[in-house]
């Protein structure tokens, strides 16, 4: 078995613990960054302009992360995420519609591939915590506006000019406050590669976006999402995957017979939600239940919460067991 260190860390602006984070993990995103060699991503200016373009308000923090970084080149060019290299995930998410409405959604990926860390901040005067991804972007996150997003791969190849969805992920939580402003940013902001993304506000208002490179962003009142979107695309991948089959899991459990909410998140920590596709990049590496309106957050293993609160976050340390895979296959 592999023992991974989940790390809690609260830095209410960029500072030493940001930068040591970078200091830790740049070496391991240099080389993804750099495996299709440097002339296939953009250049500095590109990036920051493509950022300027269609996210300005993170201008100033993308300067400020920049400089902590060490002022590189490549770095700066990495923490744009503008057209990164192409990467896969699998994932579920849902919203149970209880009296305290929540979004629930397992993370499958590689685990040699994962921050491990959840992160508390309060850049531009906005507290956010979430589970980090390239430093700065977030897969799943919530504000203190009482907002919660989160995001699955969205099963097409297609690969185009726009952002990494941490990144997305994370304008939508610094700048929106409802559901109605994320819908904005979702249809504006490009993204490099197709993804489902879910939000849930504090008045129960919730909506899921399918974003692509190559065509408009489909806005639904779906309240689940897996790896498809309105079809299936990647035939391959979907069979791998089983995304019809958790979609129709779900639908059955929010529909046919609606779950008291314990057993609702308790299915995502069994199959066919929980995947144990580990030496193929697609185990579930955790479960995250939020509930906005609270500004509350756990985080689930099998046996195990996590629980964290906005406004009053503690910092720690967890060892979490996944199966050991030295290198995971490539898809």
């Amino acid at each position: 078995m592999k023992h991974t260190i989940w790390r809690a860390i609260s830095e209410q602006q960029p500072g030493p613990k940001w930068a040591d984070l970078f200091k830790g993990y740049w070496p391991d995103y240099r080389r993804w960054w750099l495996r299709e060699g440097e002339t296939a991503r953009p250049t500095y200016s590109e990036s920051r302009n493509a950022l300027r373009d269609h996210m300005p308000e993170l201008i100033p923090l993308y300067d400020e992360l920049c400089e902590l970084a060490g002022g590189g080149d490549k770095a700066a060019r990495f923490l744009s995420f503008y057209c990164p290299p192409p990467y896969l995930s699998g994932c579920s998410q849902a919203i149970w519609p209880g009296a305290e409405p929540v979004l629930v959604r397992n993370y499958d990926y590689n685990p040699n591939a994962f921050d491990s860390v959840l992160l508390h901040t309060n850049w531009l005067g906005r507290k956010v915590m979430g589970v980090s991804d390239g430093l700065w972007g977030l897969v799943d996150g919530v504000n203190d506006a009482g907002l919660a997003v989160s995001l699955t791969f969205g099963g097409r190849r297609n690969v185009g000019e726009g952002f990494g969805i941490p990144l997305i992920i994370r304008y939508i939580l610094q700048t929106c406050e409802t559901a109605e402003q994320a819908r904005k940013v979702l249809i504006r902001v490009p993204t490099h590669m197709s993804y489902n993304v879910t939000v849930l506000d504090k008045k129960r208002q919730y909506l899921t976006a399918m974003m692509a490179p190559d065509k408009p962003t489909i806005i639904t009142h779906a309240a689940v999402a897996t790896n498809h979107q309105e079809t299936v695309d990647w035939v391959h991948h979907a069979r791998f995957t089983a995304t019809v089959e958790r979609e129709r899991f779900l639908l059955n459990r929010l529909t046919l017979h609606v779950d008291p909410e314990e057993k609702f998140i308790g299915a995502f920590l069994k199959p066919p939600l929980y995947s144990t596709a580990y030496a193929q990049g697609f185990g579930t590496l955790y479960t995250a239940v939020y509930r906005p309106r609270l500004g509350e957050m756990d985080i689930h293993w099998p046996g195990a919460i996590w629980h964290f609160e906005i406004n009053n976050f503690q910092e720690g340390y967890r060892t979490v067991k996944t199966p050991d895979f030295a290198q995971a296959k490539t898809f």
